[in-house]
């Protein structure tokens, strides 16, 4: 039986104290599941690609591999962008707590109507309607660059990320990726 990580709970009642160390514990595993923040900026790993295929290659890759992490980087710097718009900010933070609940700290696969949802249909979905739901703020200039300069930033850093040192499992494998074996 597969339990993909969850917590396990007491069968008694719950008291609050029990339910905010559970979701602290949901918080740390839930992050823990980006790369390390040492292997995205690894200056070792960056240089040049020899052509256009590799660096279409590498762009998918990484982007593979880096997900969460990249998703992190543009909500952030979409959160920047945002410090002055208050309305915005506003529907951005609860925004936040959506992608917290369904993509960031899901320990299970998300499950609707008995179908297994891809993480990548749900990276989508939330980055869709969070731009959609942000465009309706008066801020629209702010989120559109905020989101350019994400995306920019995203594939200068999966067109420059060697992969040849990426240690990819099998769902890495099939997002674009391949299998190499971990040096030790």
């Amino acid at each position: 039986m597969t339990t993909y990580g969850t917590i396990p709970t007491s069968s008694g009642g719950g008291s609050n104290l029990e339910y905010l160390s559970r979701a602290k514990e949901r918080i740390k595993t839930g992050l823990g599941t980006r790369r390390p923040w040492k292997e995205i900026f690894n200056l070792r790993s960056i240089n040049f690609p020899h052509g256009v295929s590799e660096a279409y290659k590498r762009i998918k890759t990484n982007t593979g591999y880096f997900r969460m992490n990249y998703a992190i980087i543009v909500l952030f710097i979409l959160f920047l962008s945002l410090l002055w718009h208050p309305i915005s900010l506003i529907v951005f933070v609860v925004l936040m707590a959506v992608w917290l609940f369904l993509y960031f700290l899901r320990d299970e696969p998300l499950v609707i109507f008995h179908r297994v949802i891809d993480d990548r249909v749900v990276l989508t979905v939330l980055s869709v309607l969070t731009l959609v739901l942000l465009l309706l703020t008066d801020a629209k200039m702010n989120i559109l660059v905020a989101v350019l300069v994400g995306i920019v930033v995203i594939l200068i850093h999966a067109v420059l990320r060697r992969t040849d040192n990426l240690c990819l499992d099998e769902e890495g494998a099939e997002a674009g990726g391949y299998l190499v074996a971990s040096p030790s």
